[in-house]
């Protein structure tokens, strides 16, 4: 697993950067971890997921249904800079991430949907009908 933390390129942060890149190197885990922000909301026909993944190619996207979770995955290519160009300052995270959500009720796998706006992967997951709230009438004898 390849993952490039942001740090700070300065001068003055450069050895202490370089130290805990060998680090990281050394033990090959990340003390950060990239997971792109997401929001969850629900109402009584479905589940929409809002995941900000800026900057990706609908291609850099893998979403699927496994075993009662949404699992969205992709990665971040790092861009690169022509030779000569020296980076101050360096926040964005590159590399892979996960990120998967246990679904609480059953949903209609067959009509799940996922659209790529501005930034913002929206996929829309419509509960399965036996998931769905039922109004029981009562009757009067």
């Amino acid at each position: 697993m390849t993952y490039h933390r942001p740090g700070l390129a300065w001068p003055s942060f450069g050895r202490l950067a370089n130290l805990q890149d060998e680090l990281d190197r050394l033990f090959e885990t990340p003390l950060q971890a990239w997971a792109p922000a997401l929001d969850v909301h629900e109402d009584k026909d479905k589940f929409t997921v809002n995941l900000e993944v800026p900057g990706l190619k609908r291609e850099d996207i893998n979403v699927h249904l496994e075993d009662g979770s949404l699992v969205i995955s992709g990665e971040r290519k790092e861009e690169t800079t022509s030779e000569g160009t020296e980076v101050h300052r360096q926040e964005r995270y590159y590399g892979k991430f996960s990120r998967a959500l246990t679904l609480p009720t059953a949903v209609a796998a067959d009509k799940v949907s996922a659209a790529y706006k501005d930034g913002i992967l929206t996929v829309t997951l419509p509960k399965a009908e036996e998931a769905k709230p039922k109004q029981i009438d009562v009757n009067i004898n």
